[in-house]
């Protein structure tokens, strides 16, 4: 089994976790992401960022958690975004993955179909019959009509 095999292991996580597993506890999420545990409380409060509970109810943050407090972070001290266009940006990026998600399981479906259809095509054109002779379409045809007879003038 490799480092691929084992999320947690490739990332420094515990064995059998992953990115979003809930396993720090609040001051170890804060003292990862460089910020004071009532400012993690703070961001779960306004919607920013929102922890996994136990079964006490205690906050457990996930590798993925401490990632996007270190984004609020950036954006609000290096950027100077406020708090509500920092949660508006963090929506923002969430929509867009999600569309990213959808848009290509829609191009996987649209594959398939064109796969389907190609096919349908194929078997339409293997079942038509070989012994038939096709017709020129561009035949004109004259008809002939004969002009009615005129009765004897006296």
């Amino acid at each position: 089994m490799t480092t691929q095999d084992r999320p947690g292991q490739a990332s420094g996580l515990p064995p059998g976790t992953d990115l979003d597993s809930p396993i720090f506890v609040i001051s170890v999420a804060a003292e990862l992401a460089g910020l004071h545990a009532q400012t993690l409380r703070g961001y779960d409060r306004l919607g920013l960022v929102s922890p996994g509970r136990s079964a006490g109810g205690g906050r457990r943050y996930s590798a993925r958690d401490i990632a996007l407090l270190r984004e609020v972070q950036r954006l609000s001290q290096d950027e100077g975004v406020n708090l509500a266009g920092v949660k508006r940006i963090i929506e923002l990026e969430r929509t867009v993955d999600e569309l990213r998600t959808q848009i290509g399981a829609l191009l996987d479906e649209l594959a398939a179909a064109r796969v389907a259809a190609e096919q349908a095509a194929a078997s339409v054109h293997a079942s038509y019959r070989r012994d038939l002779v096709p017709v020129k379409q561009h035949t004109t045809i004259a008809v002939w009509r004969p002009t009615p007879k005129q009765p004897p003038q006296r």
